[in-house]
């Protein structure tokens, strides 16, 4: 049952995250659904020691451990973003 929520909410948080990054015009939802969980696996690597809040990939639906897998997930964006070759319309 936790990887039907794990997919549900990756998949707004990589909405909401391609909203931020203005991507969500090229993506459908199963790359919302990649880029919500892998973001979130990011941020569990990179922000939750710094943070000490835990992300939704580790069993943590919370707000703040919302908020840290959205940043992960725009953090991910960023980085794809930057490897394609910035800012192309």
């Amino acid at each position: 049952m936790n990887i039907i929520i794990i997919i549900i909410v990756g998949a707004v948080i990589g909405w909401i995250a391609s909203i931020i990054m203005h991507t969500n015009a090229r993506q459908g939802l199963l790359l919302d659904i990649v880029v919500g969980i892998v973001g979130a696996l990011l941020a569990g690597w990179l922000l939750s020691p710094l943070l000490g809040v835990g992300t939704i990939t580790q069993g943590n639906f919370s707000f703040p451990a919302l908020l840290v897998s959205l940043a992960g997930s725009v953090i991910l964006l960023l980085i794809v973003r930057l490897i394609r070759g910035g800012m192309r319309r």
